[in-house]
């Protein structure tokens, strides 16, 4: 639901159809990936953030580069920017809120 209300956002960039629906709500809805992982939540948060990398990847290598080894590493390094920092802090979020047991994950 997110990706699509951030679709439609000011600020989205969709060129089009397919790579909307890569970028916005295929890639937000990987990081629900990260539910299926509840005994291991720091382990889950990384399932989602790879699986929104794929999506967003797969959108810039098709969208907005080349399909070169030139257009896969740029689609690499944008997007690797912005979500290894993303999983970086939430990993380390759901670390302490899980060291501190502010987080109740059932069963």
């Amino acid at each position: 639901m997110y990706g699509l209300i951030h679709a439609v956002l000011p600020g989205a960039y969709i060129i089009h159809p397919v790579q909307g629906l890569l970028d916005y709500p295929l890639a937000f809805a990987a990081l629900g990936l990260a539910g299926a992982l509840k005994k291991i939540p720091v382990v889950g948060v990384a399932v989602g953030i790879v699986g929104r990398f794929i999506a967003s990847f797969l959108a810039g290598i098709i969208f907005f580069t080349t399909l070169s080894i030139d257009g896969v590493v740029a689609s690499a390094v944008y997007n690797g920017a912005y979500l290894i920092p993303e999983f970086v802090i939430t990993a380390i979020v759901i670390y302490v809120l899980l060291k501190r047991k502010l987080l109740h994950i059932y069963l």
